[in-house]
């Protein structure tokens, strides 16, 4: 059952948002000759809820930390099933439960391909290189052993020091970055890694069976699935980490995986080569944290050096049409500054006090503060001024959020009753620790939502393609936006809302047309039904929405404004801090027609809506809470709960949608 969709199917006020008449062609078949007519077709499109950012027992990272759930089992609970997380028992006895209180419509399980083979072989008996001191290390060692494995994939000239126990192997021969920028894998893999690369096709076959025996070809299309993985480039710990998204179950034999291909440009030309139009192979690539970059991510320059080129520029908004805005390590939104002394207050939502994946280990080893170039927001608008000198915009993206779960838990969404995403240390443990499950400044993480035709994957791949897609921050909001010359000003009145919205202007993530007129502004119309919620779920009304603009005026000044077209900050909502209960009223539907009152039609923009919430309670805040953590006391919290203390981290949270931009560009720059 879709589980927004034909929850509500009955309201009018979801007619009215989803449109009930025809003006949108079908996705063309994929490769596989899928041609389905779905049960739930609609040509004005449905909201489909997933995430595009699952880690299971293949990954690395996760394994290490105790996760055992197969891609197999990840995708049961993606539907709905109860699991069984860590820690286990010595019988191998789940300690911990959890379940989606309401189903997703799609997922992608994306691995680490780094080590796919290396940790293949530490785990089969029979592979040759099983008893070698890194495998050795791998089993008896994991905490350890993740930190020695990752920083041989990423190609570190030196390790941090870090205490080591005794009798743990030493591991001498690590890699070390060579001189045509490749990483040589770990020396159980043999020459040029063959070993480990062969390996690596075990888990990728597991990972290919895994989403074709979960994806609906029925004409329910109840659930689908995407073959993906991860490429996880990190160079000093500055995060370029990727999702690849392939459009359908035609994929490489091996994915490229950063020690082969140590940069972007290099994992899109091995993608290019691998996975060609023309076998019927599609894919697409999504970055994500980039707020833990350290200044990488929306570098201007190639691994050379070299500025952008025009062609480099539409290489790259070809090869990554969307990216990850929101996960459990943070918003990449935006920084609080403004320029000019103003703020916007809605970018303090959950900002990872650091700039890279070191975070706080080692002493925070090259670590410092965010970093404001990091953002979305200030990448988008240094892409209109790109765009200005090339003619081309590499930063054009649309929005999606997901979890980031190395729990194997897609959808895990909710602040309520939240286990962590990172095994939170419970990997070598037979009991639940006392504590908070996660580090106190990561967060469940969000969802993807993608306006589709029907639920397949040739429709909402070629959505994605066209970025008609938003992000929430975990919640489940219906969010539309359009934006044109000719949309009527009391669109939100009209009863084909939708209809109204494609005949007359663009949906989110498309162009403007171009004008040579002030006079004629474009307008934005914006709408938004809360989270319905499901029974015991605690879900907020709304409170208000925003449309943010970004612009770059002609002579390449870089601006931004917030405005505020519904609802209200200062509706009185709050939460009592003794009992996590909501104070004060929202609104279960809000809708505005803006138009820009400072349009130029000069100037490069792009404009996007945020829905926001009621007040909520924070994760962290409600286990506090629920172990009557006192602190006015200091000397009776816990050390394993002294976090609920952290003055620096908020007890509540604003949940959110953020939409993916319309954009606008000068006559002169098309």
């Amino acid at each position: 059952m879709l589980n927004i969709t034909r929850r509500i199917i009955g309201l009018a006020a979801t007619a009215w948002l989803m449109g009930c008449g025809s003006s949108t062609p079908v996705a063309a078949p994929d490769a596989s000759g899928d041609a389905r007519i779905c049960a739930h077709h609609n040509p004005l499109r449905n909201p489909y809820f997933g995430d595009l950012h699952v880690h299971t027992v293949f990954s690395l990272d996760a394994n290490t930390q105790g996760t055992v759930i197969t891609p197999q089992q990840a995708y049961r609970f993606a539907l709905g099933e109860r699991l069984g997380i860590q820690p286990y028992t010595p019988e191998g006895e789940p300690l911990r439960f959890t379940q989606l209180a309401r189903p997703l419509d799609f997922a992608a399980v994306t691995d680490h391909a780094e080590l796919f083979g290396e940790v293949e072989i530490c785990t089969n008996t029979d592979a040759p290189g099983y008893l070698s001191p890194e495998c050795i290390l791998y089993r008896s060692f994991p905490e350890q052993a993740f930190l020695i494995f990752n920083l041989a994939a990423v190609g570190l000239p030196e390790l941090p020091q870090f205490p080591v126990p005794e009798g743990v192997p030493v591991i001498s021969d690590l890699p070390v970055i060579g001189s045509d920028g490749r990483i040589p894998r770990l020396p159980y893999c043999g020459l040029n890694g063959e070993r480990c690369l062969e390996a690596a096709k075990t888990p990728w076959r597991d990972t290919q069976r895994a989403a074709e025996a979960f994806y609906d070809r029925s004409d329910a299309c109840r659930f689908t699935t995407f073959v993906g993985y991860e490429w996880t480039g990190a160079p000093l710990s500055n995060n370029l980490h990727r999702n690849v998204i392939f459009a359908n179950e035609v994929v490489p034999e091996i994915p490229p995986a950063y020690q082969e291909t140590p940069a972007p440009e290099l994992l899109w030309a091995a993608l290019d080569e691998r996975c060609q139009a023309a076998e019927g192979c599609e894919w697409l690539s999504i970055p994500h944290n980039s707020n833990l970059s350290a200044g990488t991510m929306f570098e201007t320059r190639d691994r050379f050096g070299n500025a952008y080129t025009a062609e480099f520029a539409a290489q790259r908004q070809r090869n990554e049409p969307l990216a990850e805005i929101y996960q459990h390590k943070g918003q990449s939104e935006c920084l609080n500054t403004m320029g000019a002394g103003a703020r916007d207050e809605l970018c303090d939502f959950e900002v990872i006090p650091y700039n890279n994946l070191t975070g706080n280990r080692f002493g925070g080893l090259n670590t410092g503060p965010p970093m404001e170039q990091d953002f979305l927001r200030e990448a988008m608008k240094e892409g209109l001024r790109l765009e200005q000198e090339l003619g081309v915009n590499p930063f054009k993206y649309g929005l999606i959020g997901s979890t980031d779960t190395h729990l194997g838990t897609p959808g895990l969404s909710s602040e309520d009753a939240y286990p962590g995403h990172g095994g939170a240390g419970l990997a070598a443990r037979d009991e639940v620790p006392e504590g908070l499950t996660d580090l106190i400044e990561n967060s469940p993480g969000g969802l993807a939502v993608i306006w589709a035709e029907q639920n397949t994957r040739e429709s909402l791949f070629a959505a994605m393609r066209r970025r008609e897609a938003y992000a929430t921050s975990g919640n489940r909001p219906i969010v539309r936006f359009f934006g044109g010359t000719d949309l009527p000003a009391d669109h939100c009145e009209q009863p084909d809302y939708a209809a109204q919205g494609y005949a007359h202007g663009v949906p989110m993530g498309g162009d403007l047309p171009a004008t040579t007129s002030a006079d004629n502004a474009p307008r934005f119309s914006v709408s938004a039904l809360r989270d319905p919620g499901a029974p015991g779920e605690p879900v907020a009304p709304l409170q208000r929405i925003q449309i943010i603009k970004g612009w770059v005026t002609p002579d390449g000044e870089k601006q931004e404004q917030v405005f505020e077209v519904a609802g209200s900050p200062n509706n009185g909502a709050g939460v009592d801090p003794n009992t996590c209960a909501p104070v004060g009223t929202g609104h279960t539907s809000l809708c505005a027609v803006w138009q820009d009152p400072a349009f130029d039609p000069d100037a490069s923009a792009f404009y996007y809506a945020r829905v926001v919430d009621n007040p909520s309670c924070r994760w962290s805040a409600r286990q506090c809470l629920a172990a009557n953590i006192n602190c006015s006391d200091p000397a009776s919290v816990p050390e394993a709960f002294a976090d609920c203390c952290n003055a620096e981290v908020p007890k509540t949270v604003q949940e959110r949608a953020w939409t993916s931009p319309i954009w606008y560009r000068p006559a002169d720059r098309r």
